[in-house]
């Protein structure tokens, strides 16, 4: 078939163009580490090489078993769920200094008390921290927790620093403690103390899934195929030596999910064989359960970083929202007001919520907090 010239070094020149444009691309992803870069090597690896066993291989140490990480308890509440039935343990990250905050968690989504009487359900809801950073504040703060403890039996704290560089070993500390003093709760919920738990929400979905006895069940905010964050100036930072592979196994963000006692299990058993140096615990979870083969999933109404919407009609679906401080009287108060389940139920008031919920979260300004396919679900 006959060619023209023209048409032969229209050709050439454009395979001329290409070849540069995939060289530019092949420098820029050697040499430069932006977001866009990080992206897309993050994501090539998961979608294209699809395997996380070399991330495993590298992480696995070989530890004796009698230095568990070498931790003492200060506190420890050892038989808070003696001889019970546990539907759910709770546990919240805090610090010695946030009485403020645990104070309003008792109170309002944390209340033991309520929920058992309320929902017909037991759960145990536990802080966890370390000791505080600061030498000169710490004797004064530490007696201050063991007055608190006497008073509410709920604090879990070991010998390490309170700090954010050791929230693997906060991680650590919420797991070890369920394996050896509550492992028969049904389920595990980790969450921080800036987050609002819809608990009657969450008690509800728990119940019917422990019904039907699942397993294999972690839910929260998913994060596929997020590059690790090469920037020196993040407090996110990691270095190639501590993780040198260009994306993370699949994880759900550290500020609240849920997981059954069969994956706490697993995940636990995971830790005692990997390297905590990666102080970032979410990611550090991700990596125990993509080893013990578990799979993370997407919940719609677990709250990415921004507040979830006021009104009524999201707070008949809500599990989480993130970014609460002073308000969270204020939301308890309004999310378990009787009249939200009338004013929301029934053909009229679900049509109703499903046009408010398109409006609320389907927003060309989104902000992180549930996604706008939430509102059809």
């Amino acid at each position: 078939m006959f060619i023209s010239t023209r048409r032969l070094r229209r050709c050439q020149s454009l395979q001329i163009l290409a070849t540069c444009f995939v060289m530019s691309l092949m420098f820029m992803w050697v040499q430069q580490d932006n977001g866009v870069v990080s992206h897309i090597k993050s994501y090539s690896y998961r979608y294209l090489i699809n395997s996380y066993d070399f991330v495993n291989e590298s992480l696995s140490i070989v530890r004796d078993k009698s230095d568990s990480h070498s931790f003492n308890y200060l506190i420890s509440n050892k038989d808070k769920c003696r001889n019970e039935n546990v539907l759910l343990l709770l546990f919240i990250k805090t610090s010695p200094e946030n009485r403020r905050r645990r104070d309003a968690i008792r109170r309002t989504w944390g209340n033991e008390d309520y929920i058992r009487f309320q929902y017909n359900a037991n759960i145990k809801v536990m802080f966890a921290l370390g000791v505080e950073k600061d030498p000169a504040k710490r004797s004064l703060l530490q007696r201050q927790l063991e007055s608190e403890n006497k008073v509410y039996n709920d604090l879990v704290q070991q010998d390490f620093l309170d700090t954010f560089h050791n929230l693997t070993l906060k991680f650590l500390l919420q797991f070890g403690w369920m394996n050896a003093y509550c492992p028969n709760a049904k389920f595990l919920m980790t969450a921080d103390d800036d987050i609002f738990v819809h608990t009657p929400n969450l008690i509800s979905y728990l119940k019917g899934l422990n019904q039907i006895g699942v397993r294999d069940f972690w839910i929260g905010r998913v994060h596929r195929g997020s590059p690790p964050i090469r920037n020196k100036n993040s407090k996110y930072y990691v270095s190639y030596e501590m993780y040198q592979w260009p994306s993370y196994p699949d994880y759900t963000a550290g500020a609240a999910y849920v997981v059954s006692q069969d994956v706490a299990a697993k995940v636990y058993e995971a830790s005692q064989t990997l390297n905590t140096s990666l102080y970032i615990d979410d990611v550090f979870m991700g990596i125990c359960a993509n080893k013990m083969g578990v799979v993370p999933q997407y919940h719609l109404f677990f709250a990415g970083e921004g507040k979830a919407p006021y009104h009524q009609c999201i707070y008949n679906r809500m599990m989480t929202s993130h970014g609460h401080l002073d308000d969270v009287h204020y939301l308890w108060k309004q999310a378990t007001d009787p009249k939200i389940n009338e004013l929301t139920s029934g053909f009229w008031g679900d049509a109703y919520c499903k046009l408010v919920n398109i409006m609320l979260l389907c927003r060309i300004q989104y902000k992180d907090t549930y996604p706008c396919s939430a509102a059809w679900s």
